[in-house]
Protein backbone atom coordinates (compact mmCIF):
# COMPACT_ATOMS: atom_id res chain seq x y z
CA UNK A 1 0.00 0.00 0.00
CA UNK A 2 2.46 2.70 1.01
CA UNK A 3 5.79 0.70 -0.66
CA UNK A 4 6.37 3.55 -3.15
CA UNK A 5 6.33 6.28 -0.57
CA UNK A 6 10.03 6.84 0.24
CA UNK A 7 11.79 8.90 2.73
CA UNK A 8 11.19 12.37 1.44
CA UNK A 9 7.64 11.50 0.71
CA UNK A 10 7.41 10.31 4.50
CA UNK A 11 9.28 13.70 5.87
CA UNK A 12 6.64 15.54 3.59
CA UNK A 13 3.88 13.93 5.23
CA UNK A 14 5.02 14.34 8.46
CA UNK A 15 5.54 18.16 8.04
CA UNK A 16 2.16 18.71 6.15
CA UNK A 17 -0.03 17.04 9.57
CA UNK A 18 2.29 18.95 11.55
CA UNK A 19 1.25 22.09 10.59
CA UNK A 20 -1.65 21.28 9.70
CA UNK A 21 -3.14 19.69 12.91
CA UNK A 22 -0.01 21.23 15.49
CA UNK A 23 2.16 18.78 17.52
CA UNK A 24 0.09 18.52 20.73
CA UNK A 25 -2.67 16.57 18.05
CA UNK A 26 -0.64 14.35 16.38
CA UNK A 27 -0.25 11.46 19.23
CA UNK A 28 -3.89 11.40 18.85
CA UNK A 29 -4.07 10.91 15.18
CA UNK A 30 -1.19 8.54 15.14
CA UNK A 31 -3.16 6.13 17.58
CA UNK A 32 -6.31 6.56 16.15
CA UNK A 33 -4.75 5.71 12.41
CA UNK A 34 -3.14 2.54 14.52
CA UNK A 35 -6.60 1.64 16.04
CA UNK A 36 -8.24 1.81 12.75
CA UNK A 37 -5.26 0.01 11.01
CA UNK A 38 -5.90 -2.74 13.50
CA UNK A 39 -9.53 -2.98 13.32
CA UNK A 40 -9.76 -3.04 9.46
CA UNK A 41 -7.27 -6.08 9.99
CA UNK A 42 -8.87 -7.76 12.67
CA UNK A 43 -12.23 -7.71 10.63
CA UNK A 44 -10.69 -8.91 7.13
CA UNK A 45 -9.13 -11.69 9.04
CA UNK A 46 -12.41 -12.52 10.28
CA UNK A 47 -13.91 -12.36 6.79
CA UNK A 48 -11.46 -14.61 5.45
CA UNK A 49 -11.78 -16.71 8.62
CA UNK A 50 -15.93 -16.93 7.69
CA UNK A 51 -15.40 -18.16 3.89
CA UNK A 52 -12.65 -20.75 5.06
CA UNK A 53 -13.09 -21.88 8.46
CA UNK A 54 -10.44 -24.22 8.32
CA UNK A 55 -6.79 -23.68 9.19
CA UNK A 56 -4.44 -24.42 6.10
CA UNK A 57 -2.11 -25.98 8.15
CA UNK A 58 -4.79 -28.81 9.39
CA UNK A 59 -5.46 -29.00 5.27
CA UNK A 60 -1.86 -30.10 4.46
CA UNK A 61 -1.67 -32.56 7.26
CA UNK A 62 -4.73 -34.01 6.06
CA UNK A 63 -3.27 -34.16 2.07
CA UNK A 64 -0.07 -36.05 3.39
CA UNK A 65 -2.39 -39.12 5.08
Amino acid sequence: MFNNIGVSGLILILAIALIVFGPSKLPQLGRAFGDTLREFRNSTRNIIEDIDPEPRIESETKKQL
